[in-house]
């Protein structure tokens, strides 16, 4: 079993930053890659940001320039900074971890963004 465990979520003004941390633990062998989605009532969950294991990333057209994702290998985290957010940045975001072909999600973390 993978457990993640998000931290980082909250309120913040147009214009501000803030930074999202996933630590996953359990059964982590075999990691391919991890990231964040985010979700709105009545949408579909979209994709932000994925890291492999071998550090290539990806974005979401939307947030690109703006949100940075790393990963703390040691620690097996990753992080999402995210700055000058904007409020169609507010959602609930999710982290992610794929691992042998099979999906593992976060409970989620509400991302505020309003003046």
């Amino acid at each position: 079993q993978v457990q993640l465990v998000e931290s980082g979520g909250g309120l913040v003004q147009p214009g501000g930053s803030l930074r999202l941390s996933c630590a996953a633990s359990g059964s982590i062998f075999g990691v391919s890659a991890m990231g964040w989605y985010r979700q709105t009532p009545g949408n579909q969950r979209e994709l932000v940001a994925t890291i492999t294991n071998t550090g290539k990333t990806n974005y979401a057209d939307s947030v690109k320039g703006r949100f940075t994702i790393s990963k703390d290998y040691a620690k097996n985290t990753v992080h999402l900074q995210m700055n000058s957010l904007k409020a169609e940045d507010t959602a609930v975001y999710c982290c992610h971890l794929e691992r042998l072909t099979r999906d593992y999600w976060g409970q989620g973390t509400q991302v505020t963004v309003s003046s």
